[in-house]
This record gives structure tokens, sequence and C-alpha cells, in this order.
């Protein structure tokens, strides 16, 4: 039985003091021994996050970082930073920056090596714009990019990193995916993880929900099989986030 993961996406939104202020108001809502709760933070935020929830349950993530090292790379973040800061996620790949910043799936793969040697558990997104979905092409599309995104990567590391797959559309718009193309989605990434590595692989590796997820869909979404939780935008903000992850109760 694969554990349920849900994970706050936050965006560029709170600076450092109300992030801190977010977190003492969101500490006792988030708390379910059943599920892994994530934080990520804007990279400012990381360090007054990661303090405010020590004593917690809830672990912190980062939005992005970059695949080198070190060096003369203004403005980037690399894994041994996020590591000394106490990041134990980080999200790769999300459509945003695919979009806006032009990222690849190859720039998302060397990301993900990177988070893996380092022991940062990568959250690797996924997902199709409202026109390819029009154009019958969704499944295709995110097969192409778990398989780029999992190139070179050992089954025995994919088996610990997570996917969330996130419908363009679906993403900060108010509109979520049925309860059947989400499931329908996810269980075609797991196809494509078995056909990569094997069905082991595949049952072990954890896929997220993401697209306007609320306190309302989140039951019926994380009771599907192949839904093992969310990855939460705009209501990781909100009080009632605390109930998205007391889905179950």
């Amino acid at each position: 039985m694969r554990r349920k993961i849900i994970a706050g996406n936050w965006k560029m939104n709170k600076t450092p003091s109300e992030a801190i202020k977010l977190v003492e108001e969101l500490k006792p809502l988030v708390d379910n021994e059943a599920v892994d709760v994530v934080f990520c933070v804007p990279a400012i935020d990381i360090v007054p996050v990661v303090k405010a929830c020590e004593g917690s349950t809830i672990q912190v993530g980062a939005e992005n970082m970059y695949f080198e090292e070190s060096g003369a790379y203004t403005g980037e973040i690399s894994p041994a930073m996020l590591v000394d800061a106490g990041v134990r996620y980080v999200i790769l790949g999300h459509s945003e920056r695919r979009d806006y910043f032009k990222e690849t799936s190859e720039d998302v793969n060397r990301k993900m090596k990177k988070a893996i040697e380092h022991g940062i558990t990568p959250i690797m997104c996924c997902g199709e714009s409202l026109e390819q979905r029009e154009q019958g092409i969704t499944l295709d599309w995110i097969r192409q990019q778990v398989k780029v995104g999992y190139q070179g990567i050992a089954a025995a590391d994919a088996a610990k990193t997570v996917i969330a797959y996130e419908p363009i559309w679906a993403i900060g718009t108010g509109r979520t995916a049925t309860t059947e193309q989400a499931e329908e989605v996810c269980g075609a990434i797991r196809q494509c993880i078995a056909e990569i590595y094997d069905e082991a692989t595949a049952e072990s590796i954890r896929i997220q929900y993401g697209g306007s997820v609320n306190a309302a869909n989140a039951a019926e979404l994380f009771a599907q099989p192949d839904i093992d939780g969310g990855l939460v935008g705009g209501a990781s903000l909100k009080a009632d986030f605390g109930k998205i992850v007391n889905y179950d109760r």
C-alpha cells in the first residue's frame, strides 16, 4: 500500500514573515499520521519555514533547483544548498517552468539525476495543454515527458521519486479533470513506468494529481487506485489545506 503524499506548491507567494505566519496557522490543521505532508516554498522562505516546521511532521520542499553543483549561474540554487537548508523534496518540470522559462524534458532529466544524487526526492511534473487534450494526444505527450524525464535513472532510484500529473488546463483555472480523466492518466503513467522498468517499480512510485484540488474533490480523487495524493496550488495557502490533508476523516 503506497503512502499518500500531499504537497503544497506555494509558487511565488508569501514573504518570509508571511510564510512563518502561514506555517503556524497550518501546523495544527495538517496533522495526519497516514499522509506525508510537504510545503514546497519559494527559495527565500526555505530557511524560515524549515525552522517553523521543527517539531512537526511537515517536510519542506523547494520549487526548483539547478543541475550544477556550483559556479557562475547567477540566480540559481544548487542541490547542496537545498540539502544544507533542510529541504527533502523538490518540484521539477512544473508546467509554469516549462512554459515561462522554456525548460525542456532534457533539462528536467538532468535535474532529476542531480536531486537523486543529493538525496532529495524529486516531484516530477507532467501534463498536457487543453489543445493537446482536444487533439487526443494527451497520453502520447505525457509518456514522452515521463520517458525523457527518467532516462538514465536506475529503477531503485526511480521507485523513490514522485510524479505529479497536472493537466495544464486545470491549473489555477477552477477547472478540474474528472476523477475518471485523472485516474486514466495516472494509470497510464504507472504503466509507462512499468514499461521503462518493471511492475515492482511501477507499484512503488507515488503519483499525485494536481490541478484545482480542493477540500470538496480531494477524497474522491485520492480514493482512485493510481492516485497517491495531490500537488496543491492555491488551496495550500489557505486553512482549507488542512481539509485536503485530512480528506479521509
